[in-house]
């Protein structure tokens, strides 16, 4: 299945304990090993679904899988499958808008800036769909950046993205001519900070980076890797063209299996 079709975990958890982080943490490696079309991972409260009433009250840590069923498979394969769906729907985050991924980066975080770099962006028209701080590992920059491998500076700016948490946010705009890709960038600012205060020194990085790689922001180069970057780091997001007709997972062609105790 992950093979073909692709895997995504649910973790379906209480609101008084929380997700169950040492498996969030292992499956965001497994993530990064098998390549991020393949494994998507998400959380859910069991008190706010409807659909997830069943799992309510539970002090085990309950994981939900979802694969798309491939045709060829025989019907020994079904012995993987503990339970069949019965109609649950899947919460995924998604938008109608064309959408970019922005990094608030630690150098930026450590100094303080993000509630300034924040209030920026909201004022220059960006809406903010998420917003979370994380601390990357290395397994996921080198995968984030592997297009820089080749160069010089690849292992100072992912050891530098991982030295303490970032805030990632998905953007988009709510009017506007210009698509949200470029005006990120825009107000971003040239990557060196020394460039862009001598010719931008209004945007974010012209006020808040030092020097390569301390830039204090991060941004999509285009929408396709806009596209890339959001689902390795937001495996749950998709876009409004990703979203289907009739969601794989309320079709009879899913199998559902349930696993407990996995921590």
């Amino acid at each position: 299945m992950l093979s073909s079709k692709g895997l995504t975990v649910v973790d379906v958890y209480q609101g008084w304990c929380g997700p169950c982080k040492p498996v969030v943490s292992l499956f965001q490696k497994m993530r990064v090993e098998v390549g991020p079309d393949l494994l998507h991972f998400a959380s859910a409260e069991a008190d706010c679904l409807d659909v997830l009433e069943r799992y309510r009250g539970r002090c085990e840590p309950t994981f939900l899988f979802y694969a798309i069923k491939d045709e060829a498979l025989s019907d020994e394969d079904e012995c993987f499958s503990h339970e069949k769906n019965d109609g649950d729907e899947e919460n995924l985050v998604s938008s109608e808008k064309a959408c970019t991924l922005a990094i608030i980066k630690p150098d930026a975080v450590v100094h303080g800036k993000t509630d300034e770099i924040i209030m920026k962006i909201q004022e220059a028209g960006f809406d903010i769909l998420t917003n979370e701080e994380r601390t990357m590992t290395e397994a996921e920059m080198q995968l984030f950046y592997q297009h820089r491998a080749g160069e010089d500076t690849f292992e100072k700016l992912v050891h530098h993205m991982c030295s303490g948490p970032s805030h990632l946010l998905i953007l988009t705009r709510t009017e506007s001519t210009e698509d949200v890709v470029t005006a990120w960038r825009t107000l971003m600012g040239p990557c060196d900070p020394h460039v862009a205060r001598r010719e931008q020194p209004d945007s974010l990085r012209a006020q808040y980076g030092t020097e390569m790689p301390f830039n204090a922001v991060h941004g999509s180069w285009d929408s396709e890797d806009a596209r890339r970057e959001l689902a390795l780091l937001f495996p749950s997001f998709q876009f409004s063209d990703q979203i289907p007709e009739s969601t794989p997972l309320v079709e009879s062609r899913v199998q559902r299996l349930r696993v407990t105790d996995l921590d």
